[in-house]
């Protein structure tokens, strides 16, 4: 006979043949026989969170950072559904992840018991894979398999439901090896169709997405760009995944996109996807790929190919291994003479649109100027700081000015996800415990999740959290402004003392009013590692909604003659 376990037992061993090292949780009764299991478990860090959307979004930003399938559980029901906005973040943003939920036992199914939820049809629309396990025995084949489906193709979110009685019950597990991802590689005759296209282009341009990052490609990215002449832009919100002062870099398509960065792609002849599913926000609503333009589009999920573009040639394959493929094709039949004025005139519509020019002396008597803050973190933060950011218009400022030059240096929720920056950055610290992190904020996202930071403080995870307080929901004002001028509604919202609140939980905070009282601060954080976390509130100009809008002159240009 072979070693005999409890199911619970049997799920943490799974956990470790697949080289789980921290798992997130708010812990529940529904579970307890694996919180059990993993009680002073020797390889594997457990993180309690306040709220199991913290605790998820700490996973999703430990799995985007470290390229590794992270852990979350809950309790059945209400703890399930709490976490549900970080499976769809999972879902949209292609990160590997893998749930574990309680469920009522087995006995109760259909009777509405106590937190009873219909996992499978709940989650069905938001993860890849969604199952009860109800049959003790088959416990390592599906958690085995929930790690494999998770990382395999397009990465996301599985979620598992075990009832509580079944967890305790002892069986005879047999395990498998750890998944692998599987690489698919491009065929030849693809290979060739995509640079026969190519070849009779006179303006083509790279989309690169988060299946780049995936595939650790940056580099072959950078090799193919190198080879061929060809610019890349980075999808919404993938900005890393070339150095943004590489001359090839051309800009980030996303919101707020400068016109001069859009320009590239609109008048692109040839447009090169790669590991992107060509979303709303990258594409500007689906409508900057126009008739007349070529698009060979990459994607190791088949489905994403001609999904909402037309494609002259689709390629089903691993990121890294087509732009490996593209790049040895690509030798003596792709001059990338042909193309350097159209890439050196894209990289400087580029450097133009992103330059810190024109930056206010003073702040507004209302707040600090986004561009001096922005301008301030240029200059002072070490080029490999990992940035997660929140939903809201003031990642606008982040995303045009700030420059990413280091690989994995970026984390940020394509799903467009409030409450999303500051547990992000925690698990993005756990996964590089060795780098600075600092999460960006709005006052409304962060209020959602603030109660991380007695997380944040129980573990003595030293992130840098900025926090930009403008007393409102931005983005929706700013949208409300342009469509209801002067009608504001349940967008304003009350003056929260962050600083204080920071400190009441725990952690060291901090408000400034104006940039110079930010630099001094942040010039003496750099100077040694954080130890702790850090909270700075920044109190910024309310009338500057956006990064080239105000809220007075949104209403100027609506008022009718």
């Amino acid at each position: 006979m072979g070693e005999r376990m409890t199911a619970a037992e049997a799920i943490v061993r799974c956990m470790e043949i697949e080289g789980v090292t921290h798992a997130f949780c708010v812990p529940g009764e529904s579970y307890l026989p694996i919180l059990d299991a993993l009680y002073q478990h020797p390889t594997i860090q457990l993180f309690a969170a306040r709220h199991e959307s913290g605790a998820a979004f700490m996973a999703e930003g430990f799995a985007k950072a470290s390229g590794r399938p992270a852990v979350v559980m809950a309790t059945r029901g209400v703890g399930a559904a709490n976490l549900s906005i970080a499976v769809h973040t999972a879902r949209q943003d292609s990160t590997p992840m893998v749930v574990f939920l309680g469920q009522v036992h087995r006995r109760f199914y259909g009777r509405e018991g106590f937190q009873e939820m219909d996992v499978e049809r709940f989650f069905a629309p938001i993860a890849k894979w969604a199952a009860e396990v109800r049959d003790p025995e088959r416990v390592p084949e599906l958690v085995q398999r929930a790690f494999r489906t998770a990382i395999t193709g397009r990465p996301g979110p599985v979620v598992l439901a075990f009832p509580e009685d079944l967890l305790p019950v002892e069986i005879e597990p047999a395990f498998a090896e750890a998944a692998q991802p599987l690489r698919p590689h491009p065929s030849p005759q693809d290979i060739a169709r995509a640079i026969d296209c190519l070849s009779r282009a006179e303006r083509p341009v790279i989309i690169a997405g988060g299946g780049v990052k995936a595939s650790a490609g940056e580099t072959a990215l950078q090799r193919f760009s190198d080879a061929t002449g060809i610019p890349v832009l980075a999808a919404f919100r993938r900005h890393d995944v070339i150095p943004n002062d590489h001359p090839h870099y051309v800009g980030h398509v996303g919101l707020g996109t400068p016109s001069p960065i859009l320009k590239t792609l609109q008048n692109a002849d040839v447009v090169v996807a790669v590991g992107t599913r060509l979303s709303e926000v990258t594409t500007q609503d689906y409508s900057i790929l126009a008739r007349g333009q070529t698009l060979i589009h990459i994607d190791i999920d088949p489905e994403a190919i001609g999904k909402v573009f037309p494609v002259a040639v689709g390629i089903g394959a691993d990121a890294r291994a087509a732009l490996e493929a593209l790049r040895a094709a690509a030798r003596d039949k792709l001059a990338p003479s042909k193309w350097k004025n159209w890439t050196s005139e894209r990289r400087r519509a580029y450097e133009e649109a992103s330059a810190l020019t024109d930056v206010p002396e003073d702040d507004d008597p209302s707040g600090c100027n986004m561009k001096r803050i922005m301008k301030i973190l240029c200059a002072l933060l070490p080029k490999d700081t990992i940035i997660a950011n929140d939903a809201g218009n003031f990642a606008g400022w982040l995303h045009t000015y700030y420059p990413f030059v280091k690989p994995q240096t970026y984390v940020g929720p394509t799903s467009g996800a409030m409450g999303y920056g500051f547990p992000a950055a925690l698990g993005a610290k756990l996964a590089h415990p060795d780098r600075w992190v600092v999460s960006f904020s709005g006052d409304g996202g962060f209020a959602m999740t603030m109660q991380e930071l007695a997380t944040a403080a129980h573990y003595r995870i030293p992130v840098l959290a900025l926090v930009f307080n403008n007393a409102m929901y931005g983005t929706i004002r700013m949208h409300q402004e342009m469509r209801y001028p002067g009608r504001v509604v349940a967008t304003g919202l009350s003056e929260v003392d962050f600083a204080g609140a920071a400190r009441a939980l725990g952690v060291d905070g901090h408000r400034v009013t104006s940039s110079e009282a930010f630099e001094r601060f942040l010039e003496r954080l750099v100077d040694h590692p954080l130890t702790a976390p850090v909270l700075i509130e920044v109190k910024t100009d309310p009338n500057a909604i956006a990064v080239n809008a105000t809220l007075s002159g949104l209403r100027a240009s609506s008022i009718k003659p």
